[in-house]
């Protein structure tokens, strides 16, 4: 079998170009189909994501010649179905064949070859993808979605769940509002019952407010200048419920509140000093005040650090977080590396046994199908009149000439090629001890 990938990402395209080969899912199912009647695959899957396109092929074997047609007809047809300049597409996708496309569908589905390493959402997109196209092909006339082709993508699922489990690749934080969620974390023994207020209503405080939701915190104040686009911000969470929005001029009463703080506008002056956080501490008994801040230029005075029970960092603090936890997902990728090398040659041993296997079905279906042509003949000639024991001979004689053929074509290619190994399974297999 030859298996091929075909893609961009965005390590290789600009977001305007993987817009264009984006694919809707009205689209995906027009591609399968057109790949079905252009013959290009046996099997198709579509990986269409934010950061890439894919697409994984199935096909017969290959040679050398072969399989170059093949990449400029896949090709042509990828240009043609987006509309593309094919220079153009030339200039930024990459292809990968038989073992280098397992290893790299492994790594897709890890998350080592994402935008931010480790990312754990890809995986889901792996097997939607996966599953579409198995539903295609069972909607199908005389076609499947071959064997080989369904063992490869859950194979992937099973490495990418081992590597989950054997290392530490997506535990880590590594974007400044993941970090800023994971140091509150390590503060506080647990989220649900603190009163958090983020500042600002842009994409960090949106992503803050997505992880803090997930974590089950019930109460969340967003005080912004302008209010609606808090609203909109809001609007866009599925729990937006439970998020309540106050004005800027409204912050000390939100800092009275606050266990947690965390500040990302684009003010270009103070918005939180020293004496804000006096007053919303003697309020709050001095209970522990976490103050992220995340804003260039500073929304937090830098001078609330030295104030008793509170907790200050800054993006640089984050950075610092975020810096050495890329460095332990690189560890762990290394890691998952070594998974992914074990499982490739795993699912390639497989697939040659699955092959074996098939040799087998067929030999045996070839000697069925021998059996029942000479037994006609035999039975034909009985009911002629002819000598039983002449045609119980040559229906023997036939017979055993029809399935020793092959085996012993194989041992004299053995022969000549100098397969001792190979001639003494064979030799073993048969009961017959070869003589030196």
């Amino acid at each position: 079998m030859t298996i091929l990938v075909l893609g961009i990402n965005h390590k290789t395209a600009t977001v305007g170009l993987r817009e264009k080969v984006a694919f809707s899912q009205e689209k995906r199912q027009l591609a399968l189909r057109q790949i079905q009647q252009l013959e290009l695959a046996q099997s198709a899957v579509i990986l269409s994501t934010c950061n890439r396109t894919e697409i994984y092929l199935h096909n017969k074997q290959l040679s050398p010649d072969e399989t170059q047609d093949f990449l400029d007809q896949v090709i042509g047809w990828f240009a043609q179905f987006h509309q593309l300049d094919l220079t153009e597409l030339q200039a930024c996708i990459y292809l990968h064949q038989d073992k280098n496309a397992v290893k790299h569908l492994m790594a897709v589905a890890c998350g080592l070859d994402s935008l931010i390493l480790g990312e754990p959402q890809i995986l889901g997109q792996v097997k939607q993808a996966y599953q579409f196209s198995e539903e295609y092909y069972l909607t199908q006339q005389n076609t499947v979605f071959t064997s080989e082709f369904s063992r490869l993508f859950q194979k992937t699922f099973a490495v990418a769940k081992r590597v989950r489990s054997e290392t530490n690749i997506g535990e880590s934080a590594v974007s400044v509002a993941y970090a800023a969620c994971s140091l509150a974390r390590q503060i506080f023994e647990q989220l649900k019952s603190l009163t958090v207020l983020l500042v600002g209503a842009g994409q960090t405080i949106e992503l803050v407010c997505r992880h803090l939701l997930r974590h089950g915190v019930k109460k969340i104040i967003i005080s912004n200048r302008t209010l609606s686009r808090a609203e909109a911000l809001i609007s866009r969470l599925e729990q937006g419920e439970q998020v309540k929005i106050i004005s800027l001029e409204q912050l000390q009463d939100g800092l009275n509140q606050a266990d947690i703080v965390i500040s990302s506008t684009g003010s270009e002056h103070i918005l939180i000093n020293q004496d804000m956080v006096k007053v919303a501490q003697k309020q709050r008994r001095n209970a522990p005040m976490l103050l992220v801040d995340i804003a260039v230029p500073r929304d937090v005075e830098e001078s609330v650090g030295e104030l008793d029970s509170i907790y200050h960092y800054t993006v640089d603090d984050l950075q610092n977080i975020i810096q050495h936890n890329k460095d332990q997902r690189e560890k762990a990728a290394a890691q998952a590396n070594q998974i992914i090398e074990q499982e490739c040659m795993d699912f390639f041993e497989w697939l040659k046994v699955h092959q074996f296997s098939n040799l087998i079905r067929h030999y045996r279906e070839n000697a069925e199908q021998a059996r029942q042509n000479l037994l006609e003949k035999a039975l034909n000639a009985l009911q002629q009149g002819e000598q039983a024991e002449l045609v119980l001979q040559e229906l023997s004689y036939k017979l055993m000439n029809k399935l020793i053929h092959s085996p012993t074509q194989a041992m004299t290619g053995m022969v000549k090629a100098g397969n001792a190994k190979g001639l003494r399974s064979f030799s073993q297999a048969l009961g017959v001890e070869s003589k030196e």
